[in-house]
């Protein structure tokens, strides 16, 4: 028997693969039920593919491989989302071009899934970085700003010294730069922000649609965090200006003895001649908002010299300002209550503050609260608005033009009602969409700013324009998107790739969408999985997206956490990191992926084993060593019973199992399945089949090649599923337990089908049970076929 080489089957099969229309999803296939799968689509950077991806997108690869076989017409489809730091980084210190850096990057990770078998529809390839599609993207931000959920504000941003740009709430770890592991600052600025709050709500209710599993559900609905409560202004003392608190317990309201405001509080700008409050203010300033809102740190806090009213018991209170107040949430003030909330109590005792005990919440005061007049019934939320603008080269250019001779007449028209925000976005127009798309100019200089500037602020020949609206002299906004941006409706792009007219058609969307699966990360089933869903509801908004599917994905379906082979999340440092690339070269793609499969539920955290790899490598081994054993041996015209039991069970369980991603215990079901088979038995040319169609989703190279030894036609993959024969899902012989008088006395094996004649024939040669029939009579049988038989003997 000739050695199995498993580069040259590899390479033999990605050959023929070249050109192959078996993975294609086809647009308006009447004869098929569509199917969506979707795995999300990588960042490519310098150090190609790691194992993590290795392990999604195999389990999104098989899943994709049975829906075929199953007869669906699947849409697997893969891209690149390729804006942001990494690229530019590289970019700045090796001196190639991010344009250059990510043709090269995704020319390597192309070949790498290629190389894993993973049966993409590369014809349906996106890139976020050209401009064929990130005009579209820019087209999205128009919107949003024509709708007044864009505009321009300045505010306090987490910013990261080392990577010298704004973050998003959600891009701050602990306090650190997700990306670089920076301790973050506070610095206020000039940015765009995106009203995502507006969808706050929706984004809620729209979980009720889906299909997601309830730890996704609950990141989601947890990370929004809808408090309902009331808002309630306290008086300040001696003028006329109020500070409105949230509270979800306004029944608390008798136990108010001071108020506390952030350092970012408009009031506070009145007492900065105080020096102590000034010197408070400008630390607190410097610390991220983690640092800040971090539950373990002790509270510390300066006294504004500012009193209020307590509306309920009309006392005095002091105001003081404290860091761990936030300007970002709520009102940015609350009213404290040492005597019932653990956090006020310790600043209380810390400052020697008054502490009312005397009285106990009841639950009420809403209703006396809105007739008195001190406030009314309101909604608070967690989730913040997107901040937009990042001061970056390597993004898509946002598509406005600020015009100071249009900003001057905006401003007078609006002075009487004009807020800071409406100033900020006064002046500025939207690029004519029959101009998009603002191309990024390739420049030789991507290293931002100390300015806080992007690097294209100084292009002065891209910078310069002609306003859309007045036609005098203007300037490009020079801020770029946050690489969320282009990856908010890729999986809409994929309906329809090359449209240079919209998004994506709408029939082919109304074909296509929602996405049917969905397999990601626990990591982005917050940040990402929010943005594109309010991007997704937005455009349905606007009636760009099918009114049929409100929400884009059906089921979100989160993959497990491979760690190292010494149990640690893999690091270069660590010296644990494993290479998918570099494994498949010594075992093969087909042992990787079945291994990856093998190691542990899809959703599981697991450690990297190399024996374990190998014990999988030696199955596939003896797999092929048995198929191939049996076509040399020459094959039986038709299998025993015992094989065809095996070869039953094996379709029908391995089935069940990958449908429901339990792709572990499918493996194992061939293990057992080829266990039973080597004992011994004859098996036909259908069975063999058979069970290599089984495996072939999990190792698609190897079932190729066995495939063609069979007699199959070219390709496996393009077969459907076998079929189940149901009288061989049970042994041949069944077990039988005999019962006298309803007591159970005894078992016995008879064939399958046997009839009440077959099994008290054979009961009557159990001595261990005649004994009991020979007590009386036998005066009736009950037979409950395949199950019971029941002797009433009296």
């Amino acid at each position: 028997m000739a050695v199995y080489d498993f580069k040259e089957v590899e390479a033999k099969w990605n050959s023929k693969y070249e050109g192959f229309r078996g993975y294609e999803g086809v647009d308006f296939d009447d004869k098929r039920e569509k199917y969506y799968m979707l795995t999300e689509f990588p960042y490519p950077s310098g150090t190609g593919l790691h194992v993590g991806h290795a392990f999604s997108m195999t389990g999104a690869d098989v899943y994709a491989r049975l829906m075929r076989m199953k007869g669906k017409n699947v849409m697997f489809p893969m891209g690149w989302d390729a804006f942001g730091l990494p690229t530019e980084n590289y970019a700045i210190k090796t001196g190639v071009k991010p344009q250059e850096a990510t043709e090269k990057n995704t020319q390597m990770y192309r070949r790498q899934m290629r190389q894993l078998g993973f049966s993409f529809d590369w014809k349906r390839e996106v890139n976020t970085t050209l401009p064929d599609y990130y005009k579209w993207t820019q087209w999205i931000f128009i919107k949003l700003f024509e709708k007044g959920l864009a505009e321009k504000q300045e505010i306090a941003v987490n910013w990261c010294p080392k990577d010298k740009t704004g973050l998003a709430n959600e891009e701050v770890i602990n306090g650190k730069c997700e990306r670089c592991g920076t301790q973050v600052e506070r610095r206020t600025q000039s940015q765009w922000v995106v009203k995502i709050t507006e969808y706050a709500d929706r984004l809620i209710e729209g979980l009720k649609e889906t299909d997601f599993i309830e730890k996704v559900k609950a990141a989601q609905i947890n990370w929004i965090d809808k408090k309902e409560g009331v808002r309630v202004k306290f008086q300040l003392t001696g003028n006329d200006d109020s500070i409105e608190v949230f509270t979800t317990r306004p029944d608390t309201l008798e136990g108010v003895t001071f108020m506390v405001i952030s350092p970012e509080h408009k009031l506070v700008e009145r007492v900065m001649d105080n020096l102590e409050v000034a010197e408070y203010v400008r630390v607190a300033k410097e610390k991220s908002e983690m640092e800040r809102a971090e539950l373990s740190k002790e509270k510390t806090g300066v006294f504004s010299g500012l009193f209020a009213i307590n509306p309920l018991t009309k006392k005095e209170i002091p105001v003081w300002i404290a860091d761990y107040v936030l300007a970002s949430y709520g009102t940015g003030a609350i009213m404290s209550v040492p005597s019932h909330d653990e956090r006020d109590g310790e600043f209380a005792a810390k400052y020697s503050l008054d502490i009312n005990t005397e009285y106990k919440p009841d639950g009420g005061m809403l209703e006396t609260i809105e007739k008195a007049g001190w406030g009314k019934r309101a909604v608070s939320y967690h989730l913040r608005d997107w901040i937009f603008s990042r001061q970056h080269y390597w993004g898509e250019p946002i598509p406005m033009i600020y015009c100071e001779n249009c900003a001057g007449s905006e401003i007078a028209s609006v002075r009487n009602t004009e807020t800071r925000n409406d100033r900020l976005s006064s002046g500025w127009i939207p690029v004519p969409e029959e101009e998009l798309p603002i191309r990024l100019p390739e420049i030789e200089k991507y290293q931002p700013t100390e300015t806080g500037e992007s690097p294209l602020a100084n292009v002065t020949e891209w910078v310069r324009t002609t306003c859309p609206k007045c036609g005098g002299e203007a300037k490009r906004e020079t801020d770029t998107m946050p690489n969320w941006a282009g990856s908010d409706w890729y999986f809409l792009r994929y309906c329809d790739p090359r449209n240079d007219k919209a998004l994506a058609d709408m029939e082919k969307m109304k074909y296509w969408l929602p996405v049917d699966v969905y397999v990601g990360g626990d990591e982005h089933n917050t940040l990402h999985l929010l943005y594109s869903r309010f991007i997704y509801q937005f455009l349905w908004d606007l009636g760009v997206v099918p009114k049929e599917y409100p929400e884009p994905y059906k089921k979100r379906l989160s993959h497990g956490i491979l760690l190292g082979p010494d149990g640690n999340k893999m690091s270069k440092s660590k010296g644990n990191v494993i290479l998918p690339e570099v494994v498949a070269d010594a075992h093969g793609a087909d042992a990787l992926r079945a291994y990856l499969m093998f190691m542990g539920p899809f959703d599981a955290t697991m450690a990297w084993n190399e024996r374990s790899l190998l014990g999988v490598k030696r199955f596939l081994e003896r797999f092929i060593k048995y198929v191939n054993g049996k076509i040399e041996e020459g094959v039986s015209s038709e299998s025993d019973r015992e094989v065809k039991v095996v070869i039953n069970k094996l379709v029908s369980g391995v089935g069940e199992d990958l449908v429901n991603f339990k792709f572990n215990t499918a493996i194992a079901k061939i293990m057992s399945a080829l266990n039973d088979l080597e004992k011994g038995g004859s098996i036909c040319i259908e069975d063999l089949k058979k069970m290599v169609q089984v495996l072939s989703p999990v190792a698609p190279f190897m079932c190729e090649e066995l495939w063609e030894k069979l007699g199959g036609e070219f390709s496996i993959h393009s077969g459907e599923w076998p079929q189940v024969q149901e009288e061989y899902l049970q042994d041949e012989n069944i077990t039988v337990s005999v019962q006298v008088n309803g007591k159970l006395r005894g078992v016995v094996e008879v064939s399958v089908g046997a009839g009440e004649d077959e099994v008290k024939a054979e009961v009557e040669k159990q001595e261990k049970i005649v004994k009991y029939l020979s007590e009386g009579q036998v005066r009736k049988i009950i037979y409950i076929k395949g199950k019971t038989i029941n002797f009433v003997v009296g």
